[in-house]
Order: structure tokens, then sequence, then C-alpha cells
């Protein structure tokens, strides 16, 4: 089955996807599972590939024409992040992160590179994980959280092709939904937290033994890597930014100033930001984002006049803010100037469900392209964001929940 493409311009043209006390580190070798078998087939451009869930599945589309390339059956709420080689998917399911080759690579050959493809395929082997949680691709490492255990998996996703590749793993001095990281030292920054409260970050050295910690963090959250190595962690009141090993706290100027989703760019020191402020709200719909500048520790709220939704935030190949708002509008934001600088229609206006599993629209960025998919009607879009243009839509097989790129 083929998604029924509507093509409103000229191909999409897509860049290379721009990529306590410490517990204890093992080392866990590869196992017998080797990848299976592909006959790939080269091809004269890069063929970067999409892949989207829905219910009781998730389906492989070729991001230039839309065209469904694959569909695999899953049981369950399933989650999905790029893996980090630019060809695979992590998939979040059950107790495990399954490996979903995508099928579309390119090796680089000299001053060019050879385009292969291959048929989609889902791996024989997962890297165990109670409860499945953050991915985190930093430092050309992977590193898999495991909310039920505080179990650390980090390895080198370039291997993947080749079967699983040897893992180190780490474990938190006690389980909760927390994130890791990577650093380029060998080191690592881990949140702090059990199964009752979270309350900030650790930053260990490559022997995880502790450099520096701040629990000063309230229900910390998600992570984001800006420009120069810095990382910046989500808090109830603000945020943490590690530096060089060295943690600054930034206080929100609200009492309760709660900034749990981020999203960076390496070119840029500026992160991008939720921001809520109503404690109590069983749902709330903000409608200002907040910028964390890394090298001034400021932070700088914008108002769009719209809300959004976690899956809302994403950043552009000069670093430029992106913010899909309910009004059915992909806001672009200058984070030097903290200014909405083009609004591009894309969507219909849409209301955030309730039950944060449940499919809305949704954004990724690949490139110099935004891929936004609309659940009430079964779409996907493109947008090029050097143009602003929506550059294609196309009629989905089933409604889209989330989506990511690998390219």
């Amino acid at each position: 089955m083929t998604a029924t493409l509507r093509v409103v311009a000229p191909a999409i043209a897509l860049a290379t996807l721009l990529t306590g006390c410490a517990g204890s580190t093992d080392a866990t070798p590869a196992d017998e599972s080797t990848a299976a078998p592909v006959t790939p087939t080269e091809v004269s451009k890069a063929a970067p590939r999409l892949a989207v869930t829905h219910d009781g599945g998730v389906t492989v589309l070729d991001a230039s024409t839309f065209e469904q390339v694959a569909e695999f059956d899953l049981d369950g709420f399933a989650r999905l992040n790029a893996a980090g080689d630019g060809r695979h998917v992590l998939i979040s399911a059950g107790s495990q992160f399954r490996v979903l080759d995508t099928g579309a690579w390119s090796e680089p050959h000299g001053d060019h590179a050879h385009h292969y493809t291959a048929a989609p395929a889902l791996a024989d082997w997962s890297f165990d994980a109670e409860k499945p949680g953050h991915v985190v691709r930093h430092a050309d490492v992977t590193t898999l959280f495991a909310d039920g255990t505080g179990q650390v998996q980090t390895f080198d996703p370039h291997g993947l092709s080749e079967g699983k590749p040897e893992t180190t793993i780490h474990r938190t001095p006690e389980a909760h939904h927390g994130v890791a990281v990577d650093l380029p030292d060998g080191g690592m920054v881990t949140t702090i937290g059990n199964s009752e409260s979270r309350s900030g970050v650790v930053v260990l050295d490559a022997d995880r033994h502790e450099v520096a910690r701040n629990e000063e963090c309230p229900g910390v959250h998600g992570e984001a890597a800006a420009a120069d190595e810095v990382l910046v962690f989500g808090c109830q009141d603000g945020v943490l930014v590690v530096r060089d090993g060295v943690i600054t706290k930034i206080q929100s100027p609200d009492v309760y100033g709660r900034i749990g989703n981020q999203s960076g760019s390496e070119v840029s020191p500026i992160v991008l930001g939720d921001y809520k402020t109503d404690k109590d709200a069983e749902l709330e719909r903000p409608q200002r984002v907040m910028l964390v500048d890394t090298v001034a520790n400021r932070l700088t709220p914008v108002d769009l006049g719209t809300s959004y939704s976690f899956r809302s935030l994403g950043r552009g190949p000069q670093g430029e803010a992106l913010v899909l708002g309910t009004d059915g509008a992909l806001h672009v934001i200058d984070p030097v100037a903290a200014t909405v600088t083009r609004k591009i229609a894309v969507v219909d206006p849409w209301t955030e469900p309730l039950e944060w599993q449940d499919p809305r629209p949704t954004l990724v960025v690949s490139g110099d392209t935004a891929y936004v998919t609309e659940p009430a009607t079964g779409e996907l879009h493109a947008v090029d964001l050097a143009t602003g243009a929506v550059t294609a839509t196309a009629q989905l097989e089933h409604t889209p929940n989330e989506i990511t790129a690998a390219a």
C-alpha cells in the first residue's frame, strides 16, 4: 500500500539531519544477534525516510515522496526516536527499545558519497529496559534511560546495521522518570530522583565518580544541548545549565514556572522550552514559550498568542526556534531577538487532547524541511523552511501519532 501524495510544489530539498553517589558502571558485550541480511540498491541521491506510529503499528515512508515503504505491527502504545546514525529508529514499547532499520543510508567515499536503499526491517534483538523512557543522542553516542530501574545504556549507534552493539551500563541510585546524557570526555550527566520526586542533576566523570551536583531543580525533566556542548535541564522553577562540569541554576520569573520540554540547536547558544505557570491545572495550555540563553544565563519569554503542545517544539537549520501552534501555524522565532518573525499556515486549528498519548499535530525537522502530522485529517505535510511554503501533503493509510526522521 502507498500513501496518496498530493504534491503542491517541486520535490522537497533535504539536508542531513543534524544530528547522591554515582551508581555502578559495567560493560555489556554485544550478544550473538546480528542484523538481518539486506540487499541494498544504490540510488543516485540520498533517499531519507520517516517513521510514523499509529494505533497498532509503525509505518516507514519515503521522506521525499511520502510513499509507504513498509509497515510493521506493534502491540500497545509505542514511541519513536532517531537512533543517531541517520538510518535506524528506536521504538519504545513494552519493556524494551526495539530497533527499526528504515533501509536508507549513505556511505562517504572521498569527496562524495554513495547512497543506498533496502527493505526496512525490525531487528530480531532489542535493548531490554523496564519502562523505556528518554533517548538522547549526544557526543556521537546514544543513551537510553529505563524509568523502571534507573538503568542507563550507552552505545555507538553507527554499528547498528551490524547487529547489537557493545553497551556500557550505568545505574542511578534509585529508579525514576529520568534522563542521562553522555559527555564528549566520557563523562555523564544524569537526573536525581526516585519514584516520589525528582530534584536535580549530577555530573559524573569517565570513571563515574561525582564531579558536581545540584538539587535545586524540583521536578527536573527533559534535556537539550546548545552550542559549545552546553546542556539544559528543565525544572518547575527554571532550568539547570551544565557547562564544562559546572551547574548553574537560572530562576523562572514566576514562582511556579515549569520548563519541562526543550529543543536545542548545535549552532545556537539559546535553547527553546515550553513554559507553564499553573501548578494545579489538569492540562495547562500555555501561550508563551521560554528562550534559555546559556551564555548570559537569562530566560526570555515569547508570547505566541496561541497555545501548543509538548510535540510542538523544533529547531531550524540556522538555529531558528519553531513552535507549532494550535492556531494551525508554524511560528518561526528569532532566538536572539526573541520575536516571532514568520507564521506559516500548515494545518487547521486544533485542540490539545487531555491524554498525552493521544494523537495531536506533531512537528519534526530534518534539514531544511519541517514535517507536520495532522491526525484530524490523516495527513502529513512538508514545509520548506527556507521559503515558508507547504511543499507537499499526503493522505496516510492510518491516523498518525508520533513521527521521527532518519535522514
